[in-house]
């Protein structure tokens, strides 16, 4: 028996031996191994290029003017990066890539000197949420459970999160969150679409997932960082990243930028074509790599942080102040159903009540909640949009309450509060969540030069939108809607003041 472990073992160790010999470029030339997965070997050529600089190996003939072109740079890397950055456009192949070079590392190379007894070595996929990260996942799962030679090195069944292999590594879906990172040894981190990462309880989880990654990774020599995302904004960590490398022979961080035909020749041109066609600006981003210049950050962090009374998280009602209330109705089965109450003094909005329900929950119940909590106020209507046809209306009168109509959409009500926020005269409450999805909010100019101001792809903005409603009518509403008195708001003048019911309140 003890003979029979010990060849075994012998074999075992020429075996992981001979796989951390070999480079990613001979993995993928060989038979038993990726090649499989390149058989239209001229599509992969540019990915070529880009591993040979990423791993520090001897470019081809004609691959300099390639890494030039996607670099920025001219000299060829003579070692290893151990942090690269893709700025690629969609169906470029990035998923991909970044799952074979999960593999690789898992496989190719010996970790376990830098691990302590009991550790285990990680390797991390982080996505905007774990359905986007399956995606890499998934294809780290097929290249393995397809390759005889590094299925055998696996803890079977592997589960939807995880892949247990026998060399003390794991690779494993983390949620992008600074919070789910902590305490583990990382070997090599993998984020996708990094532009468009969102999390409520925080304004640029980009940043802080990174932060959070980075001293996982300070004891383990060689471990690599590799981000990729189709490019958005000029905000956000990507395009810190890219303005700061991009270009720079000097650093040590490789940025690569490129189109999506120019990663991945075999998508059809009418695709693209008719992206273009639809909107330049949109397909110049999704397709040609490029940063979209038609959206910017609405608020800025020093905006918001003034008009925050922190320490405030509700204010009680107080007799002889006029109340606004604004509603942003919900189903209850995906978004939210939030309310927001607010008065004005001298001129000045306040927010006085900020209240959110997360689906699940049952719609009824809600507007009897709340419509609780607005005759607390002793308000008598609330406003909202046209979410729900007569619904609302019926419901909510039913508790007491009239529901009016909003006439001015959310965009044009952020655009309203706007001038309050930069001149210091608004006061929100110092809730989180509703900071940071005033930070989140972008404003975006069509083709034919309209703005329109909305929260980015993937977030939400039912808090500060139930907010700035209130905010907007406590300064420029009609305070009695059946009568002839009204109190009027800094910016209007006499003669529009029999406008407004019309310019506001759909009765």
């Amino acid at each position: 028996m003890y003979t029979l472990y010990f060849h075994i073992s012998i074999a075992w160790l020429a075996h992981m031996s001979s796989l951390y010999m070999t480079s990613i470029i001979r993995a993928c030339q060989d038979p038993g191994l990726f090649q499989p997965w390149f058989k239209r070997v001229e599509t992969w050529r540019n990915w070529r290029v880009f591993l040979r600089a990423l791993f520090g190996l001897p470019f081809a003939k004609g691959d300099r003017v390639i890494f030039e072109k996607c670099t920025g740079r001219t000299r060829i890397p003579k070692k290893p990066f151990t942090e690269a950055w893709l700025v690629v456009g969609r169906r470029g192949g990035k998923s991909f890539i970044l799952a074979l070079i999960a593999v690789f590392l898992a496989f190719f190379r010996d970790w376990r000197p830098y691990l302590q007894p009991g550790e285990k070595g990680t390797i991390v996929i982080i996505a905007a949420d774990r359905k986007q990260a399956r995606v890499i996942f998934r294809f780290i799962d097929g290249l393995i459970m397809n390759i005889p030679l590094l299925k055998k090195d696996v803890y079977l069944p592997t589960s939807a999160d995880a892949i247990n292999l026998k060399n003390d590594i794991v690779i494993e879906i983390h949620t992008a969150s600074f919070r789910s990172v902590r305490g583990y040894v990382i070997v090599a981190a993998l984020l996708d679409e990094i532009a468009f990462w969102r999390d409520e309880k925080s304004a640029n989880p980009d940043t802080e997932v990174l932060d959070a990654l980075r001293p996982g990774m300070a004891t383990v020599p060689g471990s690599m960082l590799i981000c990729a995302s189709s490019p958005y904004s000029k905000r956000g960590v990507l395009h810190d990243v890219f303005a700061e490398y991009f270009g720079k022979e000097t650093r040590d961080v490789l940025v690569w930028k490129a189109s999506t035909k120019m990663m991945n020749p075999t998508i059809s041109d009418k695709v693209i074509d008719r992206a273009y066609e639809r909107d330049p600006v949109v397909a110049s981003a999704e397709y040609g790599g490029e940063f979209r210049t038609d959206v910017e950050a609405f608020m800025t962090r020093e905006v918001v942080n003034a008009a925050t009374s922190f320490g405030t998280y509700e204010r009680p009602y107080i007799k002889g102040i006029r109340y606004f209330g604004f509603v942003d109705p919900s189903g209850g089965s995906q978004d939210s159903f939030t309310l927001a109450i607010a008065h004005a003094e001298n001129g000045i909005p306040i927010l006085d009540v900020i209240r959110e329900k997360r689906p699940p929950f049952n719609p009824e119940t809600v507007v009897s909640e709340f419509s609780s909590i607005a005759k607390e106020y002793k308000l008598t209507y609330v406003v909202g949009d046209h979410y729900g046809g007569e619904w609302p209306r019926v419901r909510f009168k039913s508790c007491g309450i009239q529901y009016r109509l909003s006439k001015t959409g959310k965009s044009a009500l952020y655009v309203e509060i706007l001038p309050e926020f930069n001149a210091g005269l608004v006061e929100i409450l110092d809730v989180v969540l509703l900071r940071n999805q005033f930070l989140g909010l972008e404003r975006q100019t069509s083709r034919k030069g309209k703005d329109s101001v909305d929260h980015k792809p993937g977030g939400r903005d039912d808090l500060c939108n139930s907010a700035t409603g209130a905010l907007v009518c406590a300064t420029n509403k009609t305070v009695e809607i059946d009568s002839s008195h009204f109190r009027v708001g800094p910016r209007l003048v006499s003669s529009q003041i029999e406008d407004m019911e019309d310019m506001y309140i759909e009765p």
